[in-house]
């Protein structure tokens, strides 16, 4: 399995699919007419109409034989694209209203948190799931969300980015000392668990246990990777790398080189696609290429206005640039639209050139609604879905 930590067996595993949602409200004006992305706001009903269609995403995906479900972390957003602060919440609910899906976060933004207080939530969760939560950990992305929970978020490795990946790397070996052993303890820059000097009734107290802890251990982590600082640390920590919106003439050789070096730190021969996950836009047209361009392109617009300011802060050689529009994405590869056929034969291209043993889908953006949205989960388990599970498939 992806991130078994196993000697590999030199063949590929069946593809295990994903579902993805930011968790948006119903948008009907998205798209390049509509406000700013940063100035729209959003009601508490809106909100819970988004927790109402989750579950209903949650129980589609699991009826179709999707193998898991990803939500993203988000705080103190009023603009309606993600509007889940806590993850692992819902994740407990979700389990309970499905039989088999797996859930997870895309990511759980570790730095918000403190390391053991997360560790208590999610091995509390997982144990209620009977053992069905998938553990995606990152270090943030937009300051307003993490600088009030004390952990700035910086960019191009000043100051704030330095410390800010400094306390995400200690909190992610307390979560992995705190799930794996029967007592634990840290002493790093940022964090000392227990704090010294600490008694219980007169007696010195040097570690702690994890009451309780996660059904499976050690536990799987799925982490995003965009820079090669990144790639290396979780590759040193033979996490599960997850690829999204890598350009297609780029995606073939990141995805080797996390592969050479997760052999390279740990001395394992990987199959082609192991210990990644590769997340895909998608949206899956009934009649004409034409038209599915049509159908995705507010959604896509929408989120490239809320996106693109971050991309530009990252890479400030792109100041200035207008975002790219949909025909652009789609050549880069990050985003693929477009008939049945068209989908699934670029799938099956990337299944052939990556050896993709787990692929997750996005195909939920802002202006759709609960039906498009169940509809193009049942178009992708019927047209791309049964392709990928087919041995020995070209493209058509």
């Amino acid at each position: 399995m992806a991130g078994g930590h196993g000697v590999a067996l030199g063949y590929p595993e069946a593809v295990k699919f994903g579902a993805f949602f930011f968790g948006t409200v119903d948008m009907p004006d998205a798209g390049r007419g509509g406000p700013p992305a940063h100035l729209r706001r959003y009601a508490q009903t809106d909100y819970l109409a988004v927790y109402r269609d989750l579950t209903s995403y949650a129980q589609k995906a699991d009826e179709l034989g999707f193998d898991s479900m990803w939500t993203a972390e988000h705080h103190f957003q009023n603009h309606g694209f993600e509007v889940v602060p806590n993850v692992i919440l819902l994740n407990a609910v979700l389990a309970q209203r499905t039989s088999r899906l797996k859930f997870g976060s895309l990511v759980h933004v570790l730095t918000s948190w403190h390391p053991v207080r997360f560790a208590e939530d999610y091995a509390l969760a997982d144990v209620l799931s009977g053992g069905r939560l998938l553990c995606g950990l990152g270090r943030g992305t937009e300051p307003r969300e993490s600088n009030p929970f004390g952990v700035n978020v910086g960019w191009n490795a000043d100051a704030d980015d330095i410390r800010n990946r400094e306390v995400f790397e200690e909190q992610v070996a307390i979560f992995k000392a705190a799930t794996a052993n029967e007592q634990f303890s840290f002493h790093g820059k940022h964090y000392v668990v227990p704090p010294d000097g600490l008694e219980f009734r007169d007696e010195p107290v040097t570690s702690l246990p994890l009451v309780p802890r996660p059904v499976n251990t050690p536990v799987c982590i799925y982490q995003a990777v965009s820079s090669d600082d990144t790639m290396q640390y979780a590759a040193r920590e033979r996490h599960v790398a997850v690829f999204w919106q890598v350009p297609r003439d780029r995606l073939g050789a990141t995805w080797g080189r996390y592969q050479q070096l997760v052999e390279k730190f740990h001395n394992v021969a990987l199959r082609p696609g192991e210990d990644r996950m590769l997340v895909v836009n998608m949206h899956i047209g009934d009649s004409t290429t034409e038209a599915a361009i049509e159908a995705a392109r507010p959604g896509h617009d929408e989120l490239r206005k809320l996106i693109w300011p971050n991309v530009v802060k990252k890479n400030p050689a792109l100041a200035g640039r207008p975002a790219p529009t949909l025909e652009e994405s789609m050549a880069s590869g990050a985003w693929l639209v477009g008939t049945a056929d068209v989908v699934r034969n670029q799938v099956i291209q990337w299944q052939a050139e990556l050896g993709l043993e787990y692929l997750t889908v996005f195909l939920h953006f802002p202006g759709m609604t609960r039906q498009d949205t169940l509809t193009q989960m049942q178009r992708f388990h019927s047209e791309i879905m049964s392709a990928l599970s087919s041995p020995a498939l070209t493209p058509a």
